[in-house]
């Protein structure tokens, strides 16, 4: 009877929602618009439900979400019009059961497993990030075993993808539905993974290191570069540390460094790397300020091996540009990336603030044309102005406006003939997050 009391006394139910819609004006988002063709306008809308349960020894949580963009269903159909925009789905559906009993866990210790669909976040969210600005967001199928305890914290993180149930065979074609779910939003998803991330609180910040594996089905191409599954794996790992602390009185400092090696999802020989270094500023309550720099390796023209870093399944719209031109949902070759970066944010008021950034954009590597001839590096400079105002704790606006000035080169690397030189974008974004129960 004491148990039985003990979990009612326990258990927490909670429910909230969230409606976000986003306007958008597109004139070269992503890649750089032709001249003659015309900028695009829509809005798209997230909708979700979610509902968590923390009872003894267990919490379980669950969000439905929607994704849509307004127009796309015909008004008195009574399903979607076109199934393949259907954005309804299941974002998340995971379970956690704590593997000590509560007397240890009253004390700092957490050791549980957690299990089922679920988002993964970890440090700045370069490599593992839930990518929340995409309306449909990311999120895996995996298991999750989890210890902290006095300021340390080990992770370790495993995932088997099938297409669907079988009778035989474990072959996986990799293909999402969809948009793509993969590397960057381009390519293939992988067949399993495995991580491990550790990580401690120190005086002035905390440091991390990171182990991540993922396995990508083999496959033969046949007639019509027709691609086939086949047995076995493909194996990248990815290994570094990442460190955020603060310096002085006023500067906060985060910098990271990954080394990535083994098979690429197409089979060949991987041998890149990433490193990151960001400097904040603190010049009042109201403005800060810093520098920071980007680097991710390429592979060269000509060279038989891959050396082009790929930043996994984190949020790439926070770090290289607001307008998505770099490992995004469009590719811009093989040849790596220098972002070097200003960014200010300005508290207006309590609740208003105003984020600006500027970025130069370089080629890692040498480009040449098709008649071999040495281009230019320089693959443009973006300037991105985005406020966003809180009018209560459920409901905040954002809005953005965004200019890229391209160059020949970047034409180049993403295949645009006769780009327009500026592109620009804007868009408004409502979000309201209300609480049902708690």
């Amino acid at each position: 009877m004491s148990v039985l009391n003990q979990f009612k006394s326990n258990a927490q139910l909670s429910v909230s929602g969230q409606l976000r819609t986003r306007t958008e004006f597109i004139q070269g988002q992503g890649s750089p618009l032709q001249e003659g063709e015309k900028p695009a306008f829509f809005t798209s809308q997230r909708t979700r439900l979610t509902a968590g349960y923390k009872a003894y020894r267990s919490n379980f949580y669950i969000s439905l979400q929607d994704v849509r963009v307004w127009g796309q269903d015909a008004s008195t159909s009574n399903r979607p019009t076109n199934a393949s925009l259907n954005g309804l789905m299941l974002h998340e559906a995971w379970g956690e059961i704590s593997l000590l009993d509560t007397n240890k866990t009253k004390k700092g210790k957490d050791f549980s497993l957690k299990i089922g669909r679920q988002e993964l976040v970890y440090d700045d969210s370069r490599l593992l990030g839930n990518l929340d600005w995409l309306q449909q967001a990311r999120r895996h199928d995996a298991a999750l075993i989890k210890y902290s305890y006095a300021g340390f914290t080990a992770h370790a993180g495993a995932a088997y993808n099938q297409n669907r149930e079988l009778k035989t065979g474990t072959l996986y074609d990799g293909v999402p539905v969809g948009y793509a779910a993969g590397t960057n939003g381009i390519g293939t998803m992988y067949k399993s993974m495995q991580f491990v991330y550790l990580a401690k609180k120190i005086k002035q910040g905390n440091v991390s290191f990171l182990l991540f594996k993922d396995d990508f089905q083999k496959y033969t191409v046949g007639a019509g570069a027709l691609k086939a599954s086949r047995k076995g794996t493909w194996n990248r790992i990815t290994i570094g540390p990442y460190l955020q602390t603060k310096v002085g009185k006023n500067w906060n400092v985060t910098a990271s460094g990954y080394l990535q090696t083994g098979k690429d999802k197409d089979g060949s020989d991987l041998s890149a790397y990433m490193y990151s270094v960001k400097g904040l500023y603190e010049a009042s309550r109201f403005f800060t300020v810093g520098p920071g720099f980007d680097y991710t390796s390429g592979t060269a023209a000509g060279s038989r091996n891959n050396h082009s870093f790929d930043p996994l399944y984190g949020t790439p719209h926070k770090f290289w540009g607001q307008m998505d031109y770099f490992y995004a949902a469009n590719g811009f070759g093989k040849g790596g990336l220098s972002d070097l970066f200003v960014t200010t944010t300005t508290k207006l008021s309590g609740k208003l603030s105003l984020q600006a950034d500027l970025h130069r954009f370089s080629s890692a590597t040498e480009l040449r044309n098709t008649e071999g001839e040495k281009q230019s590096g320089n693959l443009g400079s973006e300037l991105d102005l985005i406020t966003s105002y809180n009018l209560t704790k459920t409901i905040s606006f954002q809005a953005g406006y965004c200019s890229y000035v391209s160059t020949n080169s970047l034409a180049q690397v993403k295949a645009v003939k006769d780009p327009q030189k500026i592109s620009s974008w804007a868009y408004l974004m409502i979000n309201i997050k209300p609480e049902f129960l708690k």
